[in-house]
């Protein structure tokens, strides 16, 4: 079967496929078989950390996937606790990876829960040095987003949050879009109710699962969103969403199911 084709985001420095595979949880010899068996499936962009732990195993399942490193986009991520470690632990992180450079690199948390121009800077200097191709932050809000463009004029390329159904906000993507931050989504399915009747009818439509028009519905937003699984026939299953296409009366559906007052 042809892998289907996942459509890209332009970001400052790359182009991110929008849909990955996320490693969170993912241990041992399952991370590197799951990396190994989503890159076979058609997978071209993987996601890990450092808190991970697991960056030595993503290495290894990107090194006998087969696929040439060109064509994965890899994102990992500085723990809030390296703050002013920035280059030893972005070296770290390439190394356990076994590559030269990373296409995204990602500040997990604020540190002490500030924004921290500072360690950004130090991003922006990396980055410069060509250790990674693109920036970003993750569980940033849009006041310490714009306190990092304040201090050094630079945007994130990216800001990674929990993203579902229940936490669409317009004015949070309106935000972001605003400041040419593009949103990315983990966890899509943890606070989401996957037998809700508005989208077990929309599924039923299509013929997929709940899960798959979840997934559809970040992409028709264009918010990029990174299921983890370690089970073969789920990464397939979560990789077919890139097969069928939501109305837009179907994804302002979803959309109403919001919980954002």
């Amino acid at each position: 079967m042809t892998p289907p084709t996942i459509l890209t985001i332009a970001l400052r420095g790359a182009e991110i496929p929008v849909l990955g595979l996320g490693t969170w949880q993912s241990e041992g010899d399952d991370a590197e078989r799951a990396v190994h068996h989503a890159l076979q499936a058609g997978y071209r962009h993987i996601d890990t950390a450092t808190a991970y732990g697991n960056e030595s195993q993503v290495g290894r399942g990107l090194a006998s996937s087969g696929v040439a490193r060109g064509e994965v986009f890899v994102t990992t991520k500085l723990p809030p606790d390296r703050a002013g470690r920035e280059r030893e632990t972005l070296e770290a992180s390439l190394r356990d990876l076994a590559v030269d450079q990373v296409d995204l690199w990602l500040v997990h948390w604020p540190p002490n829960k500030q924004a921290t121009p500072q360690t950004w800077k130090q991003f922006v200097a990396l980055r410069d040095e060509g250790l990674t191709r693109a920036i970003g932050v993750s569980n940033y809000s849009v006041a310490q987003i714009d306190e990092l463009i304040e201090a050094t004029g630079e945007a994130p390329a990216l800001n990674q949050i929990p993203w579902s159904p229940a936490d669409y906000d317009a004015d949070l993507v309106a935000a972001h879009a605003e400041r040419g931050v593009v949103l990315e989504g983990y966890s899509p399915f943890k606070r989401t109710n996957l037998d809700d009747p508005t989208l077990t009818a929309i599924a039923q439509e299509h013929g997929v699962s709940t899960a798959q028009v979840v997934l559809r519905w970040h992409i028709e937003h264009g918010i990029v969103v990174i299921p983890k699984s370690t089970t073969p026939e789920r990464i397939d299953s979560n990789l077919e969403a890139a097969n069928f296409t939501l109305s837009e009366d179907e994804v302002a559906r979803i959309d109403g199911l919001s919980t954002v007052l």
